[in-house]
């Protein structure tokens, strides 16, 4: 997650508040207002507020050297740190890629519940320094010591997006050799952990006991970021497993370099109802792709004397890439502007192409599409929209230079 209002940096992380923050920091500012109110009737209002405001920014204080755990952890690993995030639901740390190895992961996982309890500790000292209970000072510390220790034993329940979850993919990566195991088994922890919260929130609110609504938004929040891990762990598997050979294919004509201009419009470009790829050859050798649009370039009065060849675009310059590469590889080298690849051969020829809707072919299952959506893909070169296969593309590919090519 990135977004939002930058408010600064730390450590060179740039740090945001996403509009839903505002609305989390006065709901708790007033629950927290209210309370001290009846437990100092004495005090002013505006102290109360002022004492529930401040409780709101140390939780939330709280959260940022959570997140600011696993991003100093990360960045000790030579890991990009891209944001770090508050919103309604606490906080994220958005790093630019996947730990190496397990033991790595689980490193980073670990960082920020640590740092949370670190803080609980040293703040249940100073509580006592400051006469605990029995002073108002010492209340409020108290509190942030409670809130720091929920937060640390809380994000250890072993489930994704949590970070037990990220602990467990971790384990369960060590054991297996395959992070996509381990995502798949922690996002399955997750979503059951976060619908039961769900079903006991929703029963606790019927019942009119306090915090039941809020506990069913976190189950629905733990469970829906849980189900994405895992849907996106699946298209991730399948985009590395699969190879470019698997969904290849010859939709293309091969024509005679010498054909002359005027020979290659009446015959072929006129009849077409939709734009075809056409490749010139001379003397059973490729010459390269046939770059219809030139032709606006020259006078059509020169079109019968001049070849083919004067339109060719060489090999060399298509983006292409080779049978044996991942399905990743293809989406990535595709990106978002190009309608198909080219597939070259061991010795430099044309072995195939792939087309936009080609690759989504092995997704279609997942992603609920249908033989004529990716038709309309191949015919529009867009993916639908919504669908930002580049960036799960490329997170597969890093996630690849992690393991050996047997476990991919």
């Amino acid at each position: 997650m990135q977004g939002g209002i930058r408010v600064g940096s730390l450590f060179g992380i740039p740090l945001y508040l996403d509009p839903s923050w505002f609305l989390i920091v006065l709901l708790i500012t007033w629950g927290n207002s209210i309370r001290w109110q009846q437990q100092y009737p004495s005090w002013p209002g505006l102290w109360s507020w002022g004492v529930g405001l401040a409780l709101a920014l140390g939780l939330f204080g709280s959260v940022v050297l959570h997140e600011l755990g696993h991003s100093l952890v990360a960045k000790a690993q030579g890991v990009k740190v891209r944001s770090i995030t508050l919103f309604l639901f606490g906080g994220v740390a958005t790093l630019e890629q996947e730990s190496r190895t397990p033991m790595q992961a689980l490193r980073v996982a670990l960082a920020g519940p640590a740092v949370s309890l670190g803080l609980a500790l040293g703040l249940m000292r100073l509580a006592h320094w400051l006469g605990g209970a029995n002073s108002p000072w010492g209340r409020i510390t108290q509190e942030l010591m409670a809130m720091n220790f929920v937060l640390g034993v809380f994000n250890l329940i072993p489930g994704l997006p949590l970070d037990g979850g990220q602990v467990l993919k971790a384990l369960i990566w060590q054991v297996t050799g395959s992070p996509f195991r381990g995502i798949q088994w922690a996002a399955a922890f997750g979503w059951a952990l976060g619908t039961l919260a769900m079903l006991l929130g929703v029963f606790a609110f019927l019942s009119g006991a306090g915090g039941g609504l809020w506990l069913a938004l976190i189950g629905w929040f733990m469970a829906s970021n849980a189900q994405t891990y895992r849907q996106y762990s699946f298209l991730q598997e399948i985009l590395l497993k699969t190879k470019v050979r698997d969904v290849m294919s010859r939709d293309f004509r091969v024509l005679r370099a010498e054909m002359s201009l005027r020979d290659f419009v009446d015959l072929y470009c006129i009849p077409a109802q939709t734009p075809e790829i056409y490749f010139a050859e001379a003397d059973g050798r490729y010459l390269g792709l046939v770059d219809s649009s030139r032709l606006t370039q020259i006078e059509r009065s020169r079109w019968p004397h001049l070849e083919l060849r004067e339109i060719v675009i060489p090999l060399n310059e298509l983006p292409s890439v080779r049978e044996q590469d991942s399905l990743a590889q293809a989406i990535v080298t595709l990106g978002n502007d190009r309608a198909w690849l080219l597939v070259r051969s061991p010795v430099g020829g044309v072995q195939g192409i792939v087309m936009r809707g080609d690759v989504l072919k092995p997704l279609a299952p997942f992603l609920g599409m249908s033989g004529l959506d990716i038709e309309r893909v191949n015919r529009e070169g867009r993916y639908p929209q919504g669908l930002n296969l580049v960036p799960l593309a490329q997170k597969a590919l890093e996630l690849a230079a992690t393991l050996p090519e047997t476990q991919i």
